[in-house]
């Protein structure tokens, strides 16, 4: 159960930094504004805070024999189906997020206008993974605190989550789409 537990606060702990990172960017993006050394304040702790919350959340599955089995209840579990889901997709579009301006400027430099685009789309994909997985897990680490304690509280954290997770992607796509557009389709 310490293994959970420090897993929930690390989550909570990078959702909030999460939206500090989209914060910062969505600004950086509406603004043309780019100052390296903010990105890095603000990116790392981020990065640091995934990668602690990934392997203990790595180790809590693999260790742990609470939840593991999902072929039990399909439909309690969707959620929580849909939560491993979204944590393991986010990896391999990390990956391309990590690269995405690097990758756009050698693609509109080249002429491929429609690599740019589906790079965009990648970008647009990777902030819905990553909300999907925050929405369907932040609750679950205030239960797993003690934080919450009542399926009425829960219902309504759940749609408090599911709004600020609706606005940061709405917030993050705009910029992004906008931004790479201006950058690397319009200009």
């Amino acid at each position: 159960m310490k293994l959970k537990k420090a897993n929930a606060v690390v989550g909570l702990l990078s959702a909030l930094f999460m939206l500090v990172h989209v914060g910062y960017n969505v600004f950086c993006y509406l603004a043309f504004y780019y100052d390296p050394m903010l990105q890095m304040v603000v990116s790392l702790p981020f990065v640091v805070l995934v990668c602690v919350h990934a392997v203990l959340g790595m180790l809590t599955l693999f260790l742990s024999s609470d939840g593991t089995r999902l072929d039990a209840y399909p439909r309690q579990n969707r959620r929580t189906v849909l939560k491993r889901v979204s944590a393991a997709l986010i990896f391999p579009l990390l990956i391309v997020h990590i690269n995405s301006f690097g990758l756009m400027q050698q693609h509109a430099q080249a002429g491929d206008a429609w690599l740019v685009v589906l790079l965009i789309v990648t970008e647009v994909l990777f902030f819905a993974v990553v909300l999907t997985h925050i929405a369907t897990a932040l609750t679950a680490g205030f239960i797993t605190l003690g934080l919450i304690e009542s399926k009425d509280v829960q219902v309504r954290a759940d749609r408090a989550v599911y709004a600020i997770g609706a606005l940061a992607f709405a917030l993050s796509s705009y910029s992004v789409v906008s931004g790479y557009a201006v950058m690397f389709l319009l200009g």
